[in-house]
């Protein structure tokens, strides 16, 4: 008999300041079965802390069905000081009196909720010419960069920390950077600002309160119970809506083939992809087609091992 790696799953991971997202799936990769598929659902910087989803085996084939979902983060943002790299690990390039406080900062925040531009920092991994924005910095290379669109869903003031410093809750979709965004609410006020800290607090359906600290997957690694940490692949992706087929589908079901129309419980629904289940097994992502068919994008049934 084959023995198949049944770790297919993901894993709320509460992540460390100071460890990149890549060190956190090296961790979870040493500690399950040799092989296994590991990823993450969207990077953290280093310095920031708290919620990483991390894919397990057929959880690395969803990544594209969960990087949208809504984030939120809560912020210090510190007034009175500018950095070269808009947080707290940069060097100070402005230093401003601070003549702001809740009322001041509450009263800019609705200019930045909404539909809003942001100018992405030079401290990014995004690219240019082939180049990394962060490599260019370091090199002492500017250039000018344009503003792109993104969407910050609600800006929220929780409080004076002391110090010039003040906490800020984010509800915001992909591409939104929030020390740029600390940045933007320091020029509004006229004293500057930086971001001193930030924790991710949710992303889509992970939540902070139930994410596994590095050492309480340590400890279900060494007792064999990782795998019960495991959340079902199916449990994030909720916002799709889904189609079953029966039986008779089964043999297209285990092929990754279209499935027909005739065989859908219900007719698929307009939209761009679809949870598909056999029966009450989920069995993988598809695309609803003109005739009413479901093309599967990412087969994930597995049946139980044969002998």
């Amino acid at each position: 008999m084959r023995k198949r790696n049944d770790m297919n799953g993901f894993l709320n991971l509460n992540k460390p300041a100071g460890r990149t997202s890549s060190d956190v799936v090296v961790f979870v990769r040493r500690r399950l079965p040799r092989d296994t598929a590991v990823g993450h659902g969207g990077t953290l910087d280093p310095e920031a802390s708290g919620v990483l989803p991390v894919c397990v085996g057929s959880a690395t084939r969803l990544f594209d069905y969960i990087i949208d979902k809504q984030k939120v983060y809560v912020a210090r943002i510190r007034l009175g000081l500018e950095t070269d790299t808009q947080d707290a690990t940069g060097r100070v390039v402005a230093e401003r009196p601070v003549c702001a406080g809740e009322a001041e900062i509450r009263a800019v925040l609705p200019r930045f909720t909404g539909n809003i531009m942001q100018v992405p920092p030079m401290y990014s991994a995004l690219k240019r010419d082939g180049k990394r924005l962060y490599q260019m910095a370091r090199r002492g290379e500017a250039i000018a960069l344009e503003p792109r669109p993104c969407r910050v869903d609600a800006v929220e003031y929780l409080g004076d920390a002391g110090g010039d410093v003040h906490v800020l809750r984010i509800s915001c979709g992909k591409g939104v950077y929030i020390r740029t965004l600390c940045h933007d609410i320091g020029r509004a006020l006229g004293c500057g600002a930086h971001m001193q800290s930030l924790e991710r607090v949710a992303a889509g359906i992970f939540r902070i309160e139930d994410a596994l600290s590095p050492e309480a997957v340590e400890a279900l690694a060494a007792g064999g119970r990782l795998e019960s940490a495991l959340i079902p692949l199916d449990a994030p992706l909720s916002h799709l809506p889904e189609v079953r087929v029966g039986e008779r589908a089964r043999h297209a079901v285990l092929n990754g083939n279209p499935l027909r129309a005739a065989w859908l419980d219900r007719p698929a629904p307009a939209a761009e992809a679809v949870r598909v289940y056999l029966n009450d097994e989920f069995a993988g992502i598809g695309a609803p087609q003109p005739n009413g068919d479901v093309k599967f994008r990412a087969m994930l049934y597995r049946p139980g091992d044969k002998a």
